[in-house]
């Protein structure tokens, strides 16, 4: 899943020599927490809402608010943006995306096409719709997780278990985290399950792996059999 496919490519940017209060006002009216910031037709820096914030208080701390309104008109956003933007290249991956993020504690970056054009915006919610649709929740369903073996065809095992019983695989993600030495955990989430048969196919998947928990949006029901 490529950082192209989930951006934003609308890119909502200000110039350097605008004021704060533009800004603030960009960020209000387009609901977006970063802008990026031109000089021309350079991309110079970003401005956050946190930057803003930041810039804001300190003022306020001196000021009126009277002055601190004329303040916010005086300010330009070149004095309080990051002069050195995060940026992330329209070929990362969405996981490759929230690691920049998460490791520069930024809710979003400009993205970068191979000639350095700046071609859209990523940010923490496009993250979570890339996550969403990956998992498969918006498709609903059955949602069970399990610690199986680590060996060839265990997944397979279970899907085919699933399928007997009319079920029809929204997705299928497994993790070495947190698991023990020689298992490994495993997420599906699947749809048209008979429902008139789904204890007997739990009892069926629970003879061939452990299982974790279950959670049935349908019917509104979830059991956790193991931590």
């Amino acid at each position: 899943m490529l950082v192209r496919n989930w951006m934003n490519p609308t890119v909502i940017s200000i110039e350097a020599q605008a004021s704060m209060a533009e800004a603030l006002n960009l960020l209000k009216e387009n609901q977006i927490k970063t802008l990026p910031v031109f000089d021309r037709e350079t991309l110079v820096g970003v401005v956050t809402d946190r930057d803003l914030k930041r810039a804001s208080a300190s003022d306020a701390t001196l000021l009126e608010i009277h002055e601190l309104l004329h303040a916010l008109t005086r300010i330009k956003v070149r004095d309080i943006m990051s002069r050195k933007p995060i940026t992330i290249p329209d070929t990362y991956t969405v996981e490759e995306a929230a690691e920049v993020l998460r490791d520069h504690h930024i809710s979003g970056a400009p993205v970068m096409d191979a000639k350095g054009r700046i071609v859209g915006m990523i940010s923490q919610n496009d993250l979570f719709n890339a996550l969403m649709s990956l998992t498969g929740v918006k498709r609903r369903g059955i949602h069970l997780a399990f610690e199986v073996e680590d060996r060839p065809g265990s997944i397979k095992d279970l899907a085919d278990i699933i399928r007997r019983y009319g079920g029809r695989m929204a997705s299928i993600l497994s993790s070495y985290d947190r698991a023990p030495q020689g298992f490994r955990h495993v997420y599906i989430r699947a749809y048209q399950v008979d429902r008139d048969k789904i204890g007997a196919m739990l009892e069926e998947l629970q003879s061939n792996a452990k299982l974790r928990y279950l959670v049935d949006h349908r019917e509104k029901r979830r059991e956790i059999f193991t931590p």
